[in-house]
């Protein structure tokens, strides 16, 4: 075939297919367009459908608002006028109390005047008959006042320390009758032994070749035990004995043992007194433990915290007036629950404030403070009921009581301490006592003389007639024992008698 032809041809095909492609492309492009217009048609409908659903919409919603804004109206126009009626009825009721009280004002001035009319005339009177009565006694308005309280004061004394005694006289004879009773059953239940323990602690030696080896060489032996033991060592001419002195009973008795042990062992020399030192001192505070927990048990207060019994286990080697401290609390507390079972207190409570009420006595040589203070700190601090630690701290008056527990420990305690055989007193000690107790009742004005009786236990005091009178009497023994309550500290009670003698003379001639 003829290239030119093929050429042609080819020119021609590409043509033909430009054309087709044209066509197509421009049939496809109007079709596009027109399904896009379509679509935006519909777009523009559903539009505008929407459109008219939304102010359908907010329309109702419109009216929905006003229909609700006219019933709020119509209610709050309601609540006003209601409101309005109830103002009205009020001013309306105020209108009438207003009237009313003025009238009722003015009934009272009325009153008033005349009430102020009367007390002028009665004050006429009575300034008439006080003139009167001045004329007829001859004395001014205070000289008669004077008089008339006087004479009524008198009489007022009289009555009273007539009643006074009469209600002391039948509350005395009820009450000593009942405080015997209560008492003697107490001390017959509590059966307790007399003093035989002494305050003194002494080592019994073999020989006095043992005093030499005591002391050691240029006292070496003697010195290395004090500075140890904390205590001093008295080798004096007492034939087969050592004397120990020491403030602290504890730290006393285990130098005591100790001592002994090492009279017994003979090897006294410094390194073996401490070893036997700290031996003992363990041995010691076994024994403190076991005597508290053994003096718990004895008085029937258990559940007491360990510290608690040692504490307690302590006045073992304590004494006072020759009496110890140990069996002196079990004894308390023993005297504690019979007078509460007698008087219907709490048994339980009374019989923990017996056992504890000298608690602060094994702690008060170490410490600031009274007996009864430290005592009372201690208990509260490991959890003893708030009745028992006012117990101990009031059973010497140094805080108020608060229950009736209280005062059962106190009278418990004075019983154990005034019982018979229960302590020993030095001849010195007595004898002031006696004298202070003389010297005090002595210092009272109409008092002439005055007498102890009874190891102390009565004073008996006389008084001047021409100062003192029956009923003066009464009321003088009332504040001699007041006073002694307050100043002295003594056992058991002190009795007052005031003695007033009225003699009557005259000769014939």
């Amino acid at each position: 075939m003829n290239p030119g032809i093929v050429v042609i041809i080819v020119i021609i095909a590409i043509a033909a297919g430009i054309a087709i492609g044209y066509w197509l492309f421009f049939s496809r492009s109007k079709q596009e367009k027109a399904r896009l217009q379509n679509k935006a048609e519909n777009i523009l409908l559903e539009a505008e459908e929407k459109a008219k659903e939304v102010e359908l919409q907010a329309k109702d919603k419109a009216i929905q608002f006003r229909q609700q804004a006219d019933t709020e109206v119509s209610r709050r126009r309601a609540e006003i006028t209601r409101e309005e009626d109830r103002q009205t009825k009020r001013r309306e009721e105020l209108d009438n109390r207003t009237d009313r009280l003025e009238k009722r004002e003015a009934a009272l001035n009325k009153r008033q005047s005349a009430v102020d009319k009367r007390a002028n005339d009665v004050e006429q009177m009575y300034e008439v008959e006080v003139a009167e009565l001045q004329r007829i006694s001859e004395m001014s308005q205070g000289d008669a006042r004077a008089v008339l309280l006087a004479e009524v004061e008198k009489s007022a004394r009289d009555d009273m320390a007539r009643i006074i005694r009469q209600v002391e006289a039948e509350a005395q004879e009820d009450g000593d009758r009942r405080a015997r009773e209560i008492i003697t059953t107490a001390i017959q239940r509590v059966a307790s032994d007399h003093v035989s323990e002494t305050t003194t602690s002494t080592v019994s030696i073999p020989s006095d070749e043992m005093k030499g080896r005591i002391i050691g060489r240029n006292g070496r032996n003697i010195h290395a035990f004090e500075q140890a033991a904390g205590v001093d060592v008295i080798v004096d001419d007492t034939p087969e004995a050592v004397t120990i002195s020491c403030f602290d009973p504890v730290r006393r008795e285990i130098a005591r043992r100790s001592l002994a042990k090492l009279v017994l062992d003979g090897r006294i020399h410094p390194a073996h007194v401490e070893k036997v030192l700290k031996n003992e001192q363990k041995e010691v505070e076994r024994i403190i433990a076991e005597a508290g927990e053994q003096a718990a048990f004895d008085a029937g207060v258990p559940g007491l915290h360990p510290e608690i019994t040692k504490m307690l286990g302590r006045l073992k080697y304590r004494t006072s007036y020759g009496q110890n401290q140990l069996d002196h609390a079990v004894e308390v507390a023993r005297l504690s629950a019979v007078i509460a079972a007698e008087l219907g207190a709490n048994v339980e409570i009374s019989k923990a404030a017996g056992l504890l009420h000298d608690l602060g006595k094994a702690m008060d040589h170490n410490m600031e403070g009274t007996h009864a203070g430290l005592g009372a700190d201690f208990a509260k601090r490991y959890g003893i009921n708030p009745i028992v630690v006012n117990a101990i701290a009031s059973h010497h008056h140094e805080v108020d009581q608060e229950s009736v527990e209280a005062a059962i420990a106190e009278s418990a305690d004075a019983i154990s301490g005034a019982r018979p055989g229960a302590r020993r007193e030095s001849l010195e000690q007595y004898i002031q006592r006696v004298r202070a107790l003389e010297d005090m009742a002595n210092s009272f004005k109409g008092v002439s003389q005055s007498f102890a009786l009874q190891a102390g236990r009565e004073v008996r005091i006389f008084v001047k007639p021409e100062d003192i009178d029956d009923l003066a009497s009464i009321r003088l023994a009332r504040d001699i024992a007041k006073n002694i309550e307050e100043t002295m500290h003594y056992p058991g009670q002190i009795k007052v008698t005031v003695i007033r003698e009225t003699r009557a003379v005259d000769y014939a001639k």
